[in-house]
């Protein structure tokens, strides 16, 4: 049975498997490996609907990289977590919810940020603070920041020290769904704008019109599935039930 770490070609068979639909174990039993390797490295790139190869194999080689790197000071460690929270685990979810937001089409600087601002208890950094805890430049961080703020994906303010922090509230997410249904209407109508040149009746023409009819129908249905959902957002854990008294 083959160790170490997966290569990018079984990486690729992987990702072959998950799309006709195999199970964890049937995967596994093509590449010889255990199941348990192949549902780790499935759940830690994303899941079985977003696994891309590319994209884990430049994850692993980053986590890699991390772990080569010489430990920090211990003064430069980070903060206990909260709550009892495992440190170790916070820090694998964090790379999890990346890999997750970069299958999704985000640039990875932006997919680090956001994972790191959702992740806080307060859903709010200060850019000092993002630096720290991503360990890239003030500028990377303001680039990063201006294009989610385009994208309506964080918001700033200023707290009791005249500090700048950046903000994911419980309506980003909502407001993001709003962006992206535009953006989709936005498509149709300039695949509709073909049609008249085009011509109507030609493959072309129809083409981008049932292209432009279609995008129309997703993005009124986003929208009406988001104003519907808005809610959840902002929904509070039910109270944990009391142990019947004895």
């Amino acid at each position: 049975m083959p160790g170490g770490r997966l290569t990018q070609q079984e990486r690729q068979q992987i990702a072959l498997g998950l799309s006709d639909g195999l199970a964890y174990a049937e995967i596994a039993r093509s590449l010889d490996r255990p199941t348990s390797t192949i549902t780790r490295e499935v759940m830690r790139n994303g899941g079985p609907t977003a696994y891309r190869a590319e994209i884990a194999h430049r994850a692993t080689e980053h986590r890699a990289h991390r772990r080569r790197q010489p430990a920090a000071p211990r003064n430069a460690q980070a903060a206990p977590q909260p709550y009892g929270r495992d440190a170790e685990a916070v820090r694998e979810y964090e790379e999890v919810f990346t890999t997750g937001m970069m299958a999704s089409g985000a640039p990875k600087m932006v997919s680090r940020l956001l994972a790191c601002l959702y992740i806080t208890d307060d859903g709010s950094l200060t850019a000092s603070e993002l630096v720290q805890h991503l360990q890239v430049s003030p500028a990377t961080v303001s680039k990063s920041i201006a294009f989610l703020e385009s994208q309506g994906l964080v918001r700033r303010e200023r707290d009791e020290r005249r500090r700048e922090r950046y903000i994911v509230d419980n309506d980003v997410m909502y407001q993001s769904m709003v962006a992206s249904a535009r953006s989709t209407a936005q498509l149709a109508a300039t695949a509709r704008q073909g049609v008249v040149p085009l011509g109507s009746e030609t493959p072309a023409g129809v083409r981008l019109e049932n292209m432009a009819r279609f995008l129309d129908f997703v993005s009124e249905s986003l929208l009406r599935a988001a104003d519907q959902a808005r809610d959840i957002l902002h929904s509070q854990p039910a109270a944990p039930s009391e142990a019947p008294t004895p």
